[in-house]
Order: structure tokens, then C-alpha cells, then sequence
């Protein structure tokens, strides 16, 4: 004991000469790592001594340094003699010296000099520097312009002198190649050289910074951190179409677009209100991940690896930190949790792509010319669409003398059907309305909806009227301009009332008998794509019922 308190003395004499200013990021964090973190560092497994109460015995925060451990405290600030630390490494028992023997650890008394200084004047531990909220520095008294002003103030410090100016070849040269990637042409030097103005300079930086391969030079660097490719990668690495993108970064920076701007565009360029064709390009950053399609391969692996991709790329892009170790565990060296990683994580893990062989979905542009072509065509095909759509003639004056037929008096009931089947087992519901909802549909399915008109009282006519739906393609099975659905309902009304006049929207039908069920229509659907409804009304103070057929109801 008393050897190792002799051995503190000497230590504490030669302190002097190692000087007060230590960090310990730079000095001290480098000799913990090295011998003292893999048993008394960040992992929570491999960590020894200490308590089962504070969970071992940290070095590595300043927390875990001052715990007591039952009396035992590894650092006490400004006292290295009270240390447990530095008596652990000063002391001539093998049971009890740090690093252990076994470890093939050591420390150099340079090392064990600066571990004590370290203590003695405060054990102040510090975060890495991106961490430290950046702080304005006082501009240096030198005449030069600010950004020189520090690095010719440290250059005074250190007694070195600035070489002399480059001469102009050497400076067009070295701002061609810095702004655009590519030397000046012999005229571009001639030009320079003759220019002898004293802005002379700043024009050609302008010119150089206005000339497209500006974006193409610089947007390399932003490309590269995008890990753009024109393949998807893995082993096959086929061809991927997302020179979109490339361009979209080429233009942003010759446009000097803002970084805020530049930002939001890639991250949720899809999300803001009415996003322009530009921005849903951008929002390409997070589809340059690598996608796999070989034979064999899950789809949800793959998935889930390009997310992980995604994460990691954005704090390594935007936040210039690792975060892909706390996939695994939590952060050994930054503050960043494994539950920290999987909320980040949860972000980008809503995303509509599933490493799908055809990288869908796809966002179709079109080139200038094309877009003017595609709205010509558009307007010749609504012209034609109008013809067919519109009523003919014969279909006004159909609908009006119904309308004047109709008895001022006429009070509507529901009609509710009386038999309701699909071919295909699929369910069809009857409304409070009397209206037939098919909420189930088959690739190709039959529909038979029966209904009764026996309610109304001398019954010698029915109205049918084939509603439309312009949600729907074509506007809907409804639609009484020669539709298929249309079709069948004539057919039926043929078969089942002898009807054989024209189906405009509105018709009459007159019926031979009277008290009779009438099967109003069989519609036929194919695809699943309409749902379809049919309803029927009746009064009982007229000679008149009113049907409504292929009602269409977007499913």
C-alpha cells in the first residue's frame, strides 16, 4: 500500500509536465477504448465489475464512472489518489492491476500521465463534436476575406506563410475542373488572359457556375450519396429506368435550389398538397435501393432490406451519422437506441413498393411533345365520346312525352323484389328502397331480379328507367346508349311482357295482362368491375308502374 501511495506522489509530481490542456475525445477516449472498453464499455453482456445495482461498471459515460459501487467509485473528479481507476493501475498486485495480465493489455506511462492529469483536473468527458451545438467563433483581425481570415490567422500561428497567388493559366484551370469537371478550352484561357479587368476573376467563377455541367460536376457528389444506379444490383443486376431522377438532381443544383427545399422534395416530395411531376420524381431517393429477382428469392425479405437501406441512407445523408449498427442492438458509441432505430424504422416501412420484378410502381412521364400529343388525342376522343353519350332525338322526345304522360296525381311506392339469384353463388342484398345491391362479383356472373307488380291495380303499363353512373368506365352498365347490360334488359322484357320498342332512357312498356310477377331483367357482368342494382315503384292511383334497371353502384 504504501508502494502505491509513493508511486500516486511520484505520479502527481510529473503532472506538471504533461500539460492542462487534455480533451477527451482526443486523448483520454482513445486510451479507454483500447484497454478498458471491452469489459467496462457500452456492452451490457460483456460488462464486468462493479454491482449487480448499477449493472457493472461503466467508463464510458460519465455517469457510469462517478457510480458508487458499494464504496468503491472508479473516478472521483480532481482527486486521482481516491480513484479507484489509477489505483487499479498503479498497484503492484497482479490480482488487482488494470488491465489485467491476461488481457495482453497495457498501458504506456505516457498514457497512465494523461489518465491522471485527465482526472486531477476534472475527468471532463465530452460529446463527439457533431453533437456540440456549433457556436459563432469571433472572426480573426486579418485583411482577408472571412473564410480566409481563419486559415491565414492559423497559418500566422503556426509561422508559415501562404504561397503566392497561382498565375491566371493555373487559376482558370483549377476553377474549371472544380466547378464543371472539365479543363478550360484553349480559347476559355485565351479569353482569361487578355481579360485583364479587375473583376476578371469573379466573371469567370459566374460563367463556370451558370454553365450546365455545373449540376452534372456537383450533382455526381449528391448522386453518389443517393447510391443512384441505372441496374437494381444483386446478382443478376438488371437494367432499371431512373435517369429521371439523375436529371431531376442536375437541375437542382444548377438551379441553385434551396437544401430545405432540395430535402422535402426527396424525403415526402409525394405528400405535400398538389405535388408537381418534379417533385414525385424526386421522392426517387428512396427508390435507388437495390432490388433482388433472382429465382428463389422472398419478396419480403427484400422489402424489408430496402427499408433498412433507407434508414441508414437517410441518417448518413441527412444527419452525417452511422445508425445501421443499432439494427442489432443499441448504439455502443452514439446515442442511438435499438428502439430508435425500428421508430425511425416504422417511417418508411408504409412505402407502396415490394421489390416487385417490375419495380412498381412506376411513375409514367412523358416528353413535352408527347404531353401535346396525348391532349390532342384526348380532345378527339372526348369529341367522339360526346357523340355516342349524348341522347339522339328520338330519345328527347321519348323522354318528354313520357314526362307529359305522367298524372299530376301519381303517388310512387316502392316495389320489393320478389326473387333474387346469381349464378355464381354471389350474395345480392334487397334494400329499404327496393333497390338490389350486389356487393360480390364474380369474374363472369348472372344476375336474375324478379319483381312483383301485383300491388298496383289495373296495371297495363311500366316505366323503366336505365339510370347512369359517370364514375364508372363508359358510364356504368346503366347507360341506355347500346350498353351490354342495357342489352339484356330489353331481352328480358322481350321475353317475359312481349316488349319489342326501342330502350331509350325512358320508356314505356305496355304489358298484356295485369297481376303478374315480371322479371324485369337478367344482367349479365364480366370482370367484377360493376356492382349493379335494380329497383322498382308502382301506384296504385294509375294505370302506370315505374322500374328502375342496372342501376350501377361502384363496389
Amino acid at each position: 500500500m504504501k508502494r502505491l501511495a509513493l508511486a500516486i506522489l511520484l505520479l502527481l509530481a510529473a503532472l506538471s509536465a504533461v500539460g492542462t490542456e487534455i480533451e477527451f475525445q482526443r486523448d483520454i477516449r482513445p486510451i479507454l477504448s483500447n484497454a478498458c472498453y471491452s469489459c467496462h464499455g457500452p456492452d451490457d453482456e460483456a460488462r464486468k465489475g462493479g454491482n449487480k445495482k448499477s449493472g457493472g461498471l461503466r467508463l464510458d459515460t460519465e455517469e457510469g464512472s462517478r457510480f458508487d459501487h458499494d464504496g468503491s467509485i472508479a473516478i472521483v473528479p480532481g482527486r486521482p489518489e481516491q480513484s479507484d481507476l489509477i489505483k487499479r493501475i498503479l498497484t503492484s498486485d497482479e490480482d488487482d492491476r488494470m488491465p489485467p495480465a491476461k488481457s495482453g493489455k497495457s498501458l504506456t506511462p505516457r498514457e497512465i500521465e494523461l489518465l491522471s492529469a485527465w482526472v486531477k483536473g476534472g475527468a471532463k468527458y465530452q460529446q463527439h463534436w457533431s453533437y456540440v451545438k456549433p457556436r459563432h467563433a469571433d472572426l480573426p483581425s486579418v485583411a482577408a476575406h472571412p473564410i480566409d481570415a481563419f486559415i491565414l490567422a492559423r497559418l500566422a500561428a503556426e509561422g508559415i506563410k501562404p504561397q503566392a497567388e497561382a498565375d491566371r493559366t493555373a487559376l482558370i484551370r483549377r476553377a474549371s475542373l472544380d466547378l464543371t469537371g472539365l479543363p478550360p478550352s484553349l480559347d476559355d484561357v485565351d479569353a482569361f488572359l487578355q481579360d485583364t479587368a479587375p473583376d476578371a476573376y469573379e466573371r469567370l467563377v459566374d460563367r463556370l457556375l451558370a454553365a450546365p455541367a455545373f449540376g452534372e460536376q456537383w450533382g455526381r457528389r449528391w448522386l453518389d450519396l443517393a447510391r443512384y444506379a441505372d441496374s437494381a444490383g444483386y446478382a443478376d443486376d438488371p437494367l432499371r429506368t431512373i435517369w429521371l431522377y439523375r436529371d431531376y438532381v442536375i437541375r437542382s443544383f444548377n438551379a441553385n435550389k434551396p437544401f430545405d427545399q432540395f430535402t422535402i422534395e426527396q424525403l415526402a416530395g409525394d405528400l405535400l398538397p398538389n405535388p408537381t411531376e418534379e417533385q414525385l420524381i424526386a421522392t426517387a431517393f428512396h427508390r435507388n435501393t437495390m432490388t433482388n429477382n433472382e429465382g428463389g428469392t422472398q419478396d419480403e425479405e427484400f422489402r424489408s432490406a430496402a427499408v433498412v437501406d433507407r434508414v441508414n441512407t437517410t441518417m448518413a445523408v441527412w444527419m452525417g451519422t452511422s445508425m445501421a449498427c443499432a439494427q442489432c442492438h443499441t448504439h455502443k458509441y452514439d446515442p442511438i437506441t435499438l428502439t430508435e432505430y425500428f421508430r425511425f424504422y416504422a417511417f418508411w416501412n408504409n412505402t407502396a413498393d415490394a421489390d416487385r420484378r417490375d419495380e412498381s410502381p412506376l411513375l409514367k412521364v412523358l416528353l413535352d411533345e408527347q404531353k401535346r400529343k396525348q391532349a390532342q388525342i384526348d380532345a378527339e376522343l372526348a369529341n367522339i365520346q360526346a357523340k355516342f353519350t349524348a341522347p339522339t332525338p328520338q330519345q328527347r322526345m321519348a323522354a318528354a312525352a313520357w314526362a307529359q304522360d305522367d298524372p299530376p296525381e301519381v303517388t310512387w311506392h316502392n316495389l320489393m323484389p320478389a326473387a333474387l339469384s346469381s349464378q355464381a353463388g354471389k350474395k345480392l342484398t334487397a334494400r329499404a328502397d327496393g333497390s338490389v345491391l350486389v356487393t360480390e362479383t364474380a369474374e363472369k356472373d348472372t344476375y336474375t331480379i324478379t319483381v312483383p307488380i301485383t300491388t298496383a291495380k289495373k296495371l297495363t303499363a311500366l316505366r323503366l328507367e336505365a339510370l347512369t353512373d359517370p364514375a364508372l368506365p363508359g358510364m356504368g352498365p346503366g347507360h341506355a346508349g347500346g350498353n351490354f347490360v342495357v342489352s339484356r334488359v330489353r331481352a328480358a322484357l322481350q321475353q317475359n311482357s312481349g316488349f319489342a320498342g326501342p330502350l331509350a332512357r325512358f320508356v314505356r312498356i305496355e304489358l298484356p295482362g295485369k297481376g303478374k310477377l315480371l322479371q324485369l331483367a337478367e344482367v349479365q357482368v364480366f370482370s367484377g368491375s360493376n356492382n349493379v342494382a335494380l329497383n322498382g315503384q308502382a301506384t296504385q292511383k294509375s294505370t302506370y308502374a315505374e322500374g328502375v334497371a342496372s342501376r350501377a353502384i361502384d363496389g
